[in-house]
């Protein structure tokens, strides 16, 4: 039995499903904050974290965002002068000056080590490289391990929602590895939206992929809820006896995904999540940045709309998704470094400015956490012949904010020139752990069973940052 009233009060016996379900079934305004709410009233503990992954593509210059060396020679300090924040001593780039205000409520790791240097995003999704385990599927991604741990096919909303529209979706890098396809992040179609111009060899990549890399939230006008259900069951039941025989579970994992995308596609709050229409008008004024020039640097670069990537991470996790994936294009700046993150820099600025006093406001700042970060660090040395900065996995940036942590540090230090790291080395592992234990996991006890019936740990090594804990 469930009963909500204006404070939306449970009774003890309630589950997140069925709070989900009743907010879905016509109650306007109903929320993550009213599911929390209500997940407190009834004692439901251990799935109230989310996470909000933001991946820079192609790897960001570090020494031009957080890491800036105005004493260094010309070839390597660039053009950006840095500028002071709500840090005492710390100083960012002069075009992130929302940042810079709010700096107080990050933490900004200047010495992530340990990049593999494959150009995707498999490494931010899931602290390992591709090859890991590969022979078994390979590892999976932190969302399609939250899958397996903390969601059912019958949620309204899916626990892990994939938005890369760049290198990171070409290449598949948020993926299940052996926990199989049941696992597979949900990857709505956001074209409409957010246009997203791919290299010619990226765009063969993503054609090998097929038509079923992403879905569309709208059902076919003469497929009826019921008509859709009637066909779910019976197909279930043709399968039995196939799935019954299939030593693999290859055939029940594809059931248990498709009826997940069954019971998304009919409870219409995960659209309603990625309309903007019924976002308030001050709201999406708050995710527009200001007078930019909608001509791009780049071809493949973000344009000033991309900002509202960060509103549709908000939106998802308000509608019950707990790891939203988004990416901004494209930091793989080999030439014209500087003209690119003229265009790229301040969308940045702007839609984490946006996004954290939006939490904020919100009441949400210690259940959701963002991530910021990129496959590695650029060259510290300017290339003088195409003004670029090159791939550089010795050390790159990365930023924490939210989830419980203790804010307004710099964690870590690089030599003169930010070509190596020379204090405090931070691990993609080290993160790892520490995202995982903002989700309730411990990462280096848990363990999930691969496909051969062996326990394997969320992480091998990696150990949560002892500076953030709150």
């Amino acid at each position: 039995m469930l009963l909500i009233t204006g404070n939306a009060r449970v009774d003890q016996t309630c589950s997140r499903r069925s709070i989900l379900k009743a907010g879905t079934a016509g109650l306007i305004g109903f929320g993550l904050v009213d599911v929390l709410r209500a997940e407190q009233a009834a004692g439901i503990h251990g799935s109230r974290k989310a996470l909000i992954n933001v991946h820079l593509d192609g790897g960001a210059p570090h020494m031009d965002l957080t890491d800036l060396k105005p004493e260094a020679p010309s070839e390597i300090r660039g053009e950006f002068l840095p500028i002071a924040t709500r840090l005492p001593g710390f100083e960012i780039c002069e075009l992130m000056p929302k940042l810079a205000s709010i700096a107080d409520r990050f933490a900004f790791i200047r010495s992530l080590v340990g990049s593999v240097g494959a150009h995707d995003a498999f490494q931010t999704q899931s602290g390992y490289a591709s090859k890991d385990l590969q022979s078994l599927g390979g590892r999976p991604a932190l969302g399609s391990t939250i899958s397996k741990l903390q969601s059912s096919p019958s949620d309204g909303a899916p626990a892990f929602v994939d938005l890369m529209q760049g290198r990171g979706l070409v290449r598949n890098s948020a993926r299940p590895g052996f926990l199989g396809p049941a696992y597979q992040p949900f990857r709505p179609d956001i074209s409409h939206l957010f246009q997203r111009e791919l290299e010619a060899g990226m765009k063969g990549e993503l054609a090998r992929l097929g038509q079923d890399h992403q879905v569309r939230l709208e059902l076919n006008g003469s497929l009826s809820i019921d008509r859709l259900q009637s066909r779910t069951d019976l197909l279930s039941g043709l399968d039995r006896l196939k799935r019954n025989i299939d030593g693999s579970g290859m055939m029940s994992a594809m059931d248990q995904f498709h009826q997940q995308a069954v019971s998304i596609l009919t409870s219409g709050s995960f659209a309603d999540a990625l309309d903007f229409n019924r976002e308030p008008a001050a709201s999406l004024a708050r995710y527009t940045l200001p007078s930019q020039s909608s001509s791009l640097e780049q071809y493949t670069s973000e344009g000033p709309e991309s900002v509202r990537k960060f509103l549709l991470a908000r939106r998802l996790i308000e509608a019950g998704v707990r790891c939203v994936s988004i990416s901004l294009s494209d930091f793989d700046t080999h030439s014209n470094n500087f003209g690119r993150m003229k265009q790229l820099l301040p969308i940045l600025d702007h839609g984490l400015h946006a996004l954290v006093t939006d939490l904020g406001e919100r009441g949400l700042t210690d259940d959701v956490t963002i991530v910021v970060w990129g496959e590695f660090g650029r060259t510290p040395r300017i290339d003088p012949k195409t003004a670029g900065r090159h791939h550089w996995p010795q050390v790159g940036p990365c930023l924490l904010a939210g989830g419980g942590m203790k804010m307004g540090q710099v964690i870590g230090a690089t030599d003169r020139t930010a070509s190596v790291a020379v204090s405090r080395p931070v691990t993609y592992k080290d993160i790892f752990a520490q995202l995982y234990a903002n989700l309730g996991i411990d990462a280096r006890r848990t363990t999930l069973t691969d496909p051969q019936g062996r326990p394997q740990h969320l992480l091998d090594e990696g150990e949560p940052l002892s500076e953030l804990r709150g």
